[in-house]
């Protein structure tokens, strides 16, 4: 069942994109006059088609479910190329370049399109985040060295307003691809506010590829740990734990908040731990022993937290929303490019590079947290088509780009022979990088 929901949401994620990407080209084509004999879905063999409209265009699903094409009238090829002289002024390469242009390039403008809606319609709904504010920074961290105190709401990160975690976290993966320094405007419970900026040279060393909030010392607030509900049969119950109980201490040692806590009984497994609770303004002393769980070999004392970190409702106003749309789709795009070019000079690893295992494992996990995070994972996905069809490889929309990038510079058209090798050179790099995508999905999976 859980295959079934997690193929389901690969499809709806990935479906919709496809067919919107080439949405693009075909109503752009269309709106240039250019002749479209065919709009599929899929590639290879056609399994169902239907005719439509003036021109019976073909409306095809064909049996490969690897992206999509819309066919034009071209004369390059025997089969697309027009029948008679009064289609000449319909045909694609009799077109002007910059028409040519606009009909590859409305492809990934679809992408990137959707991505922009989506975000806006988020932030007009209005999501709900963790907050921005810290957790008390470990002891030598850059984050404790930098003076950030626990408790704080960090309002802002090298200039760039940020309302919840995300957007903080979003912020330092920024400051650590360009290497930059990393300041941090907090505000106090209280109301005062300070700066803490973490050097230059410190983000230099982090990892781009791993937590690098975490790297920092810079973690999620938690409240104290305030009992909610305690499940039958389990550890907790039988150690006479309650609804309400605020533990303070374990084995003697305070626990500061929910995570400490968590972390202590995953310590423990099998081993008893001495709690001192408050209970109805009364400090009691209770013994718990967690069990062991069979499947990761730690400790649970199997009760429910109160509401274990301070959430915030992020939300704008239609024209807001859409230009932190744009500026969104925008930075990711961005952070893409770098990552792609870090991964060229060796500055990242090629581990990076996801296929469609990983993506649907993706879609699976974003359905089943909530609709908001699912449509989050969507606009990130369109994003990432946007931005690898526009790779100046050959087959690749960015390829042909790049071809008339060169016929305008140069006033002529790319050598038909120039053409032809490229295309097999795109082919054969395309197909490397699909198996290096499929081979890490395999690593991860296994």
């Amino acid at each position: 069942m859980s295959l079934i929901y997690t193929v389901l949401a690969f499809a709806l994620a990935l479906g919709p994109l496809i067919v919107l990407h080439e949405l693009g080209h075909y109503l752009v084509a269309r709106a240039c006059g250019v002749k479209v004999l065919r709009f599929s879905i899929g590639m290879g063999r056609v399994v169902w088609s239907r005719r439509f409209g003036k021109d019976q265009t073909e409306w095809a699903i064909s049996a490969l479910p690897l992206g999509g094409y819309v066919k034009m009238l071209d004369s390059r090829d025997p089969e697309t190329a027009p029948k008679d002289d009064s289609e000449l002024d319909r045909e694609f390469t009799r077109q002007s370049v910059w028409r040519r242009i606009a009909i590859v390039a409305a492809g990934p403008i679809a992408n990137f399109i959707v991505a922009i809606g989506l975000m806006a319609a988020l932030f007009m709904h209005g999501v709900e985040e963790p907050s921005a504010r810290l957790r008390a920074a470990p002891q030598g961290s850059s984050a404790q060295v930098a003076g950030v105190r626990g408790g704080d709401t960090v309002v802002a990160v090298n200039g760039n307003p940020v309302q919840s975690w995300s957007e903080l976290r979003w912020q330092i993966v920024h400051a650590t691809v360009d290497k930059r320094e990393l300041r941090m405007d907090l505000r106090s419970p209280g109301g005062g506010g300070y700066a803490a900026t973490i050097p230059a040279q410190r983000i230099a060393q982090l990892d781009v590829e791993g937590d690098v909030a975490k790297e920092l010392g810079l973690d999620l607030w938690r409240a104290r740990a305030r009992i909610e509900k305690v499940l039958p049969g389990g550890a907790g119950e039988r150690a006479g734990l309650q609804p309400g109980d605020l533990i303070l201490r374990a084995d003697g040692k305070p626990v500061e908040d929910g995570m400490v806590f968590t972390e202590t009984m995953r310590a423990a497994s099998g081993r008893s731990v001495q709690l001192d609770v408050e209970r109805g303004g009364r400090v009691l002393t209770v013994a718990v022993t967690p069990e062991k769980d069979a499947a990761s070999g730690r400790g649970m004392a199997k009760v429910l937290l109160s509401q274990p970190v301070e959430m915030v409702t992020v939300s704008s106003g239609p024209f807001e929303a859409i230009a932190k749309g744009a500026e969104r789709t925008w930075e990711t795009s961005v952070m893409t490019i770098k990552m792609i070019g870090k991964m060229v000079t060796g500055e990242a690893s090629w581990k990076n590079v996801t296929g469609p295992i990983t993506i649907a494992d993706y879609a699976g996990q974003t359905a089943r947290i909530g609709l908001a995070t699912y449509l989050q994972f969507i606009a990130f996905i369109s994003i990432s088509l946007g931005v690898m069809n526009l790779l100046p490889i050959p087959v690749l929309d960015g390829g042909h780009l790049l071809y008339y990038s060169l016929e305008v510079l140069t006033g002529r058209p790319l050598p038909a022979r120039v053409g032809e090798f490229a295309q097999r050179f795109g082919v054969g790099l395309l197909f490397m990088l699909m198996a290096l995508a499929v081979f890490n999905d395999l690593v991860r999976l296994l």
